[in-house]
């Protein structure tokens, strides 16, 4: 499990249809650690500390998450976002994230709002109903709250912060991004639609005055 903070922006060093590996400075990882690239969920299979305290993190990639997933777009020299598992005393900045990734979006628009920037991501109509404005969800492994939701898209703002410690810095309109939709939004339908809740039921329950 995750939170959506990102800990360090890391370089891809090498990468094949089987594995990739990644430099940062990140450390208390060893081998059978998860750390989540990009949004997605991977396993350290290899761990190498080199003499400038960067280490080297080799994940095991399946050919479903490459196709899957904007990993598959990555190559030698690119720039990755990074969150070790979120440990039981550690602190929840941001939101729930499992680094299973539902679907991948595309930067529909950027444009200044402020000192802020209001980004406008793609979606896949399927996932469309767990998106709601003011809910969370991930971008690339990223913690962000919901602006305004579409058909099949939907905006978020992004202050400088963001930018600076993400890759969201260096991504432009028309790049390719992982969507990970809020899990409690999952559950929560899930079960209104098994149990068929209505305005009535949730009335009943006390939810509404």
């Amino acid at each position: 499990m995750f939170t959506g903070i990102i800990e360090d922006l890391g370089t891809v060093k090498k990468i094949n249809k089987m594995q990739i590996t990644v430099e940062t400075k990140l450390d208390d990882i060893k081998i059978g650690d998860s750390v989540c690239v990009n949004g997605v969920c991977l396993t350290v299979v290899d761990y190498l500390l080199l003499v400038t305290r960067y280490s080297l993190l080799t994940f095991d990639i399946s050919e479903e998450t490459f196709k899957k997933t904007n990993l598959g777009e990555l190559k030698i020299g690119s720039v990755v976002n990074l969150e070790r598992a979120l440990k039981s005393d550690g602190r929840l900045g941001g939101h729930f994230v499992t680094g299973h990734i539902d679907g991948t979006g595309k930067i529909l628009k950027i444009k200044k709002s402020g000192n802020s920037e209001i980004w406008q991501f793609s979606i896949p109509e399927i996932l469309s109903k767990y998106i709601a404005e003011k809910g969370s969800v991930a971008i690339d492994g990223i913690s962000l709250t919901i602006v305004e939701k579409k058909i099949n898209s939907f905006s978020v703002a992004i202050i400088p912060h963001t930018l600076k410690n993400t890759t969201l810095g260096i991504k432009k309109v028309g790049d390719t991004v992982n969507i990970e939709t809020d899990i409690l939004a999952k559950y929560i339908l899930q079960q209104k639609e098994k149990n068929k809740i209505t305005s009535e039921t949730l009335k009943k329950a006390g939810f509404y005055d």
